[in-house]
């Protein structure tokens, strides 16, 4: 399995300074790494920074979420059967809510080929201090990026004062209890951090991939494998009983008289039905909150 990596940040936190001494201490380390890069303008600006010998993938134009996730989950196939690499850095856009980030990741196609080691956010402590003067919308993904990291960099710290620091590490300690807060500048982090980061597989009748780093983390993913078959009304039936924290499904599920399993998406409480005209795995990728506990159709 190939550790991946997700760095996630504002335009402007730091995220590819970051990215470039990560690449670096990988490399210095003996790893091959690979890159993909979600950027919103046109040019592709930030990868002058990952260097000629890192397998670069790129989407201009778009960020990694909702149509988006094809994308990356093509690039991601595309690296793995063409390149050869040890860890994979996806780099989102700062307009990417980590939910949605993980969506593009998790592919039942290729879930148990990668090992998702967490979410590293980026943050400007400088505008942590200002976030009250961003539009509501701005503020509330800022939040979102910093509650859902599995390790944070409170980064620009040498713009702030003692005191100002104390009140950036504590309010987003409140916020994320979990994550392990590093006071950074020039989004400096030591590689040993990144690879502490702890994703672990649990077997039970079905196979369950969590990521955490010392305690539970809340966002996590869990990987359900199918051995029978079920209406569209049971399995929707199943879908509307699970818990607010189910943020995301998607798969292929087997539906009683057809042929090959079905291509199934829920998000925001919606759920859409594909035909399917390869006879995919039957498995699905379930995105949300403590839910390694939830009960799942067909495991009585």
């Amino acid at each position: 399995m190939k550790d991946v990596y997700l760095f996630s940040g504002f335009l402007g936190s730091g995220k590819t300074s970051m990215l470039t001494d990560v690449l670096r201490q990988f490399k210095e380390k003996g790893l091959k790494p690979a890159v993909i890069m979600n950027e919103l303008g046109k040019l592709p600006f930030d990868s002058q920074a990952v260097g000629e010998d890192v397998p670069l993938k790129e989407m201009l134009e778009g960020c990694i979420c909702c149509s988006g996730a094809e994308k990356t989950e093509a690039q991601i196939q595309s690296l793995l059967a063409d390149e050869d690499f040890d860890v994979l850095i996806i780099e989102t856009t700062g307009a990417a809510h980590p939910v949605e980030a993980l969506d593009a990741v998790y592919s039942p196609l290729f879930a148990e080929q990668l090992n998702i080691k967490g979410i590293v956010t980026v943050a400007d402590s400088k505008l942590w201090l200002q976030k009250e003067s961003l539009t509501p919308q701005v503020r509330t993904l800022f939040l979102e990026q910093i509650r859902h990291a599995h390790l944070l960099l409170a980064n620009k710290m040498d713009l702030l004062n003692d005191s100002e620091q104390g009140k950036v590490v504590f309010e987003m300690q409140g916020l994320n209890p979990n994550a392990f807060i590093l006071q950074t500048t020039n989004g400096r982090v030591p590689l040993h951090l990144l690879e502490s980061l702890q994703s672990s597989t649990q077997k039970s009748s079905n196979e369950i991939q969590s990521v955490h780093v010392g305690k539970q983390l809340q966002l996590s993913s869990r990987l359900v494998e199918f051995n029978r078959s079920f209406t569209q009304e049971q399995f929707e039936e199943w879908v509307r009983s699970l818990p607010s924290t189910v943020y995301r499904i998607k798969g292929y599920v087997p539906i009683e008289g057809i042929s090959r399993p079905m291509l199934f998406q829920y998000a925001y409480g919606l759920v859409q039905w594909l035909p399917e005209y390869i006879n995919m795995p039957p498995k699905v990728v379930i995105i949300g909150e403590n839910i390694q506990h939830i009960h799942v159709i067909g495991d009585e």
